[in-house]
């Protein structure tokens, strides 16, 4: 009998649970050649499992929509009588059919919520996507990249420039004061961070007229997973590695130099260094700190050993699981962000440091545009098109991330 999703993901865990007490029952010169052993080996079967597990989910996933098609296609109104959904019923409709897919009745309904919201407002034929729609598209976006999982967000219902007033204090303290001595003055120097609201497209996505018309296809899963990633992928690589003239400033470029590694013929990064990166950072920021790399960086430190030879990286619970934990490294969470530079001289490829101090800020709502005219129609093509603002900067003067930058190289 075959082995389930659920049962292969409980011997995954228990796996992953030994080899954390593997590694914290066998601390320091205790670690030996039969230890690392048994760790290399739990760790290939672990990865084993993680690939039967995505080659089952993506068999249940294609038997699900199979399913869903024999069924009849998809519903688009489950709960009728909540407001919300009426909307999301009229929005989907709308993907499929255009402007004559609604009634008279439908579009008071849609112009009505637009008047009892004041985020909102109809504007040269573009459709506001509702609320609920909208929070979807943007908590997709967190799949594209991690800034978004890690960073502080703040939504504003208009564009002005919003000031934030920075200042570092980590290096003031009080003072000692003799009876009758009058305290010492000593001013607070403040800076001002201001963000913006960058307008993004998601570039016009194409749909045949086929795939509108055909009843099994759902549409507005369809359109809105494709502007989520676009807009996803764009946002994320300029919250990462942004300038900040013209576009939001990101986050590697707003960081300082932690620790820059030696000069080396290929790129490295050893135990050493991210003992010194996370050690650049004052301790006021280290409680909730991270780590912060490129999946490319992650392989390499996988294999970094400490000074006593045991692996520092601890493999995390599988997804789905019951109190699932994070992978780790050096004790702290891991964010995988693909916008980080690859190993490379002179690249920096590791952030460490509290990322809630990075902002971004988006500006609602989405709206969405949909295209019917003859540049399209002569092709048997609709477009729809995508707009959202957005900003992001660290909001912090203090150091609260810093870089690992690699040396040059040999």
């Amino acid at each position: 009998m075959a082995e389930t999703i659920q049962a292969m993901r409980e011997r995954r865990n228990a796996l992953v649970k030994e080899t954390r007490n593997l590694l914290d029952n066998n601390p320091g010169a205790t670690w030996n050649d039969d230890h690392q052993k048994q760790y290399d080996e739990k760790m290939a079967e672990v990865e084993r499992i993680d690939a039967a597990i995505a080659r089952h989910q993506k068999q249940l996933d294609a038997e699900a929509d199979e399913a869903f098609k024999a069924m009849g296609g998809r519903e688009t109104d489950a709960e009728p009588g909540k407001p919300k959904d009426k909307l999301n019923a009229l929005y989907a409709r709308w993907l499929a059919r255009g402007d004559k897919g609604l009634s008279a009745e439908d579009w008071q309904t849609v112009q009505a919520a637009m008047s009892a919201d004041p985020d909102t407002s109809p504007e040269n034929g573009g459709y506001t996507v509702p609320k609920e729609t909208a929070r979807t598209i943007l908590e997709t976006l967190k799949a594209y990249g991690g800034m978004r999982e890690v960073a502080t967000i703040i939504t504003t219902s208009g564009g002005n420039p919003l000031s934030f007033p920075t200042t570092d204090g980590t290096a003031e303290e009080g003072e000692l004061v003799p009876e009758n001595t009058a305290a010492t003055d000593e001013d607070i120097e403040f800076g001002i961070t201001t963000l913006k609201g960058f307008k993004f497209s998601s570039k016009v996505v194409t749909v045949p007229f086929e795939l509108l018309q055909d009843s099994a296809i759902d549409v507005e899963a369809l359109v809105n997973g494709r502007l989520s990633q676009r807009l996803g992928r764009i946002t994320n690589r300029l919250y990462t590695t942004g300038t900040g003239s013209g576009q939001p400033m990101g986050i590697v470029t707003a960081s300082a130099t932690g620790k820059t590694g030696a000069v080396s013929a290929t790129p490295v990064i050893t135990y050493e260094d991210l003992v010194d990166l996370e050690h650049s950072v004052d301790p006021a920021y280290r409680t909730n700190a991270g780590y912060m790399f490129h999946d490319q960086v992650l392989a390499m430190v996988r294999k970094i050993k400490d000074n006593d030879g045991r692996p520092i990286f601890v493999p995390s619970l599988a997804d789905g699981s019951v109190g699932g934990a994070p992978a780790r490294l050096m004790n702290r969470n891991i964010t995988i962000n693909q916008h980080m530079a690859t190993p490379a001289a002179g690249a920096k490829t590791v952030l460490f440091g509290d990322f809630k101090k990075y902002t971004i800020r988006d500006i609602m709502n989405v709206t969405l545009f949909r295209f019917t005219d003859s540049a399209y129609t002569k092709k048997g093509q609709v477009g729809f098109l995508a707009w959202m603002r957005s900003d992001g900067n660290l909001l912090d003067v203090g150091g609260a991330v810093k870089h690992f930058r690699h040396g040059a190289a040999a």
